[in-house]
């Protein structure tokens, strides 16, 4: 591979971003196609059920694309679905040469896009800048061998690891930088999710103020319908799609939520609360691939004691609040030694403003924590 393999595969990748926020369930995919070393089409994948990235590309092409090269992001899809094949497009254009970034996981592709390609005659280069391109779909892989949703909490807190002070006011635990990050995740993500609590302490809109930004689906875990039908999710839910998701069967306390435009989501109870396994399997089937949660320390602990969660956004202020009574961004019981905590590994760090941002994703149980490269 030369250097210029590099740069094209990285233009790719920027493209494939600019989908974020609305293809989900789709995956993000980018694709540049160059010929004697030009660029003479790019495209990427904008909008769930509109065409893929390669015909994007090819469509932009300022002359035959014949005997160029195409750089994807994703293996080139070959079945069909809300679009024809991919590979089917590239091999009508007479591409010679397509350099792949990530395989896909998809049973219905899974390698079968590349070997339609090299039958047809067309030299394929596999895992090409693998790991950043692997990085744009962690939530479509999780997603599409799992059936359920990826699953992120995020928080901020201080320096002391409290998200509120000890009579309940958080704003604002952390700067003007930070907050505003959050929007981003609000875009990336095709859920979000509080617990009621939350609700009756913050009031929230849930909504992502970017510009042409992507608003997700809301979602309220109210086992015991405490959420007042005042509440600004309520009162929004005709403009921003709005879910209750709760254990209450009495059709007439749904009703209030109806009428303000509410779905109600009537699921199986665990422990007295909203079985959590249920509700990332109904999301699953609604084909909402990503949750982002922004909780309070009960739900935040009921998900990683039921090994539901896959990443976490950790915003820490440099700032102490103190109090014995004082909240922490994880409640509920806690685990009975330091040999059971959830480890994470840490993905990147970030400083915004005064505050600093950790991404880290949970190593799975009985993966060694120590084993990374």
């Amino acid at each position: 591979m030369k250097a210029e393999d590099t740069q094209y595969m990285r233009m790719a990748i920027e493209l494939a971003l600019k989908g974020m926020g609305r293809v989900n369930p789709n995956p993000l995919v980018g694709a540049v196609i160059v010929k004697d070393g030009a660029v003479i089409g790019q495209g990427y994948h904008q909008q769930y059920g509109s065409p893929h990235a390669e015909r994007n590309a090819l469509a932009a092409c300022t002359e035959s694309p014949a005997r160029a090269t195409v750089y994807v992001t994703l293996e080139p899809c070959c079945h069909h679905g809300k679009n024809p094949p991919c590979t089917e497009a590239l091999i009508q254009a007479g591409v010679s040469r397509v350099v792949v970034g990530s395989a896909d996981p998809n049973p219905l592709v899974a390698g079968k896009g590349i070997a339609q390609l090299r039958a047809a005659g067309i030299q394929v280069e596999e895992g090409f800048l693998k790991d950043e391109c692997n990085q744009l779909n962690f939530i479509f892989f999780h997603y599409i061998t799992t059936g359920r949703p990826y699953v992120a909490l995020k928080y901020a807190m201080s320096a002391d690891g409290k998200i509120a002070c000890h009579n309940g006011q958080s704003r604002w635990v952390t700067g003007e930088a930070a907050r505003s990050h959050v929007h981003l995740l609000r875009n990336r993500y095709a859920a979000i999710m509080v617990g009621v609590e939350t609700v009756l302490a913050d009031d929230p809109e849930l909504t992502c103020r970017l510009e042409n930004g992507h608003n997700p689906l809301r979602i309220v875990c109210d086992s015991q319908l405490r959420t007042p039908p005042s509440a600004k999710l309520v009162a929004t839910a005709s403009k921003v799609p709005t879910v209750i998701a709760t254990c209450v069967p009495n059709a007439s306390r749904h009703q209030p939520y109806l009428d303000s435009g509410c779905q109600v989501w009537d699921l199986p109870e665990k422990d007295g609360r909203v079985d959590l396994e249920s509700l990332l399997q109904r999301l699953g089937q609604e084909k909402i691939d990503s949750l982002l949660v922004e909780g309070g320390g009960q739900l935040n602990w009921s998900l990683l004691e039921g090994g539901l969660v896959q990443r976490v956004y950790t915003y820490i202020a440099p700032k102490i609040l103190g109090g014995a009574t004082a909240k922490s961004p994880v409640s509920g019981q806690g685990v009975d030694n330091p040999q059971q905590a959830f480890s994470l590994r840490l993905l990147s760090t970030q400083q915004l403003g005064a505050d600093l941002l950790l991404e880290s994703e949970i190593i799975p149980t009985g993966e060694n924590p120590c084993s990374q490269e």
